[in-house]
């Protein structure tokens, strides 16, 4: 029952974070689930669920550059590369915690990590924004900013300092804040009432009602109303069906998963994204992991504080190993640990590991019956992203209560990770940490 309940809570944000990383929103639901049964097999915990976050999706989509990369080569031959990417993330995750990185990740500073933290909401809020607000969504957007005053900007960054990518996306942000007049009439109405909905909605819900009920409400209404209205916005579209002779046969059972082409992924041209140069995609991927790992020690800390479960830093870094060369082989994003949908596992009642093997098995059968999610807006998907980290973007509590260095370090870390990549921004945080250690007063060292 706790597994179909997380299924069933967690359909909207699987498409919403396809959009985040950059390919056709369906192949959230289509990859999510052998991943999360591969975790299930391998995590310790009876809570902890994982998949693509927001902040995973960023770092894929800024690592790979996505966009000018679907742009070039088109959308399958950018599922290819993602992929292949995840595999090297997994492995890089499994290396690490045979090494025994998991006990040293416990050591990255707060105040890196709080600025890391907010650095990619900022880079969320500005990936969510612009199919929430415009009807022709982001290419709408990036059409008006090169038609402005800032694509002069825009240009020098992309010209001077090409893995700037998130100069160029707060940019863009900046823009579509301050040019209301701009908005898609139906598009913004619907995108801030579902992001109000959602962040609101839970007060006046009945308390039986699980986590995320919210999500399938608004998702829901926003669908019908496409459907009786003809929305003119973007849609999530068609969705595949899988070919009926493909699948995973174990005897008498066909699982229908669709497994990606080994050849596809061993010509993706991954290293190429990184100047060709094999140490800085193994720096890249690991960094990747040590960021991931971040998200499940806080979920697995706060479990074992709460309820009492104990942890292994190592099995759970290797579980995100196994769980990201998983989704490797299926086409999926790099993943990581989940908090909504881990707290939404331990309100359901969930007892052990079988929850997310039943809900990833939930998520795998029910893709034939999923076209009924072709009319969604993505206006309301970007909403459930933006009900998610807007609040700590406009009050970043965390960071506004730091002082002396650790303002530094924090505001630093958060900004240099907005305007480059999530990957860059945090090797620049634990920079800012070796400069100012040495000028930290004796307060601070003491705190």
């Amino acid at each position: 029952i706790a597994g179909c309940i997380m299924a069933a809570t967690s359909v909207p944000q699987l498409v919403a974070y396809a959009q985040g990383v950059g390919y056709a929103s369906y192949r959230g639901l289509a990859t999510a689930g052998p991943p999360l049964f591969a975790w299930g097999l391998a995590t310790g915990s009876p809570f902890m669920s994982c998949g693509v976050t927001s902040i995973t999706a960023l770092m894929a989509k800024a690592d790979l550059d996505g966009e000018s990369y679907v742009a070039e080569f088109g959308e399958q031959a950018y599922v290819n590369l993602v992929a292949a990417y995840s595999l090297w993330v997994g492995l890089c995750s499994a290396v690490l915690g045979i090494v025994g990185f998991g006990k040293l990740a416990g050591m990255v500073p707060s105040n890196v990590r709080k600025g890391f933290k907010w650095g990619c909401a900022v880079g969320v809020v500005a990936s969510a924004m612009p199919n929430g607000l415009f009807t022709g969504g982001s290419k709408e957007l990036k059409s008006m900013v090169a038609d402005s005053g800032a694509s002069a900007f825009v240009n020098m960054v992309k010209t001077t300092a090409p893995a700037a990518t998130g100069a160029v996306s707060v940019t863009n942000l900046l823009y579509a804040i301050s040019h209301p007049w701009q908005w898609g009439m139906i598009a913004a109405p619907l995108f801030i009432v579902c992001t109000a909905f959602v962040m609101k909605g839970p007060k006046f819900l009945p308390k039986s009602f699980p986590p995320g009920t919210e999500v399938i409400i608004a998702t829901a209404l926003a669908t019908l109303l496409s459907m009786k209205f003809d929305y003119p916005g973007g849609v999530v579209g068609e969705i595949p069906q899988l070919d009926p002779d493909a699948g995973i046969k174990i005897g008498p059972i066909t699982i229908p998963v669709a497994l990606m082409n080994p050849k596809d992924l061993m010509e993706a041209p991954v290293v190429d994204r990184f100047g060709g140069s094999y140490v800085t995609l193994i720096i890249s991927a690991s960094l990747f992991a040590a960021v991931n790992f971040l998200s499940i020690m806080g979920i697995a800390s706060g479990f074992e504080a709460e309820n009492g479960v104990a942890w292994s830093a190592p099995r759970e870094l290797i579980a995100q190993g196994i769980a990201c060369g998983v989704a490797g082989f299926t086409g999926s994003a790099p993943v990581s640990g989940s908090m909504s949908r881990s707290l939404v596992s331990r309100m359901a009642g969930t007892t052990s590991q079988m929850s997310c093997m039943v809900t990833a098995l939930v998520w795998i059968y029910m893709m034939p019956y999923m076209s009924v999610m072709s009319p969604t807006p993505q206006a309301a998907l970007s909403a459930v992203i933006m009900s998610a980290v807007v609040k700590s973007v406009v009050f970043p509590k965390d960071l506004l209560a730091m002082k002396g260095t650790d303002l530094i370090v924090g505001w630093g870390t958060g900004v240099g990770t907005a305007v480059t990549s999530p990957t860059i921004g945090f090797g620049i945080g634990l920079i800012l940490v070796a400069i100012t250690t040495p000028f930290k007063s004796k307060k601070e060292k003491t705190a």
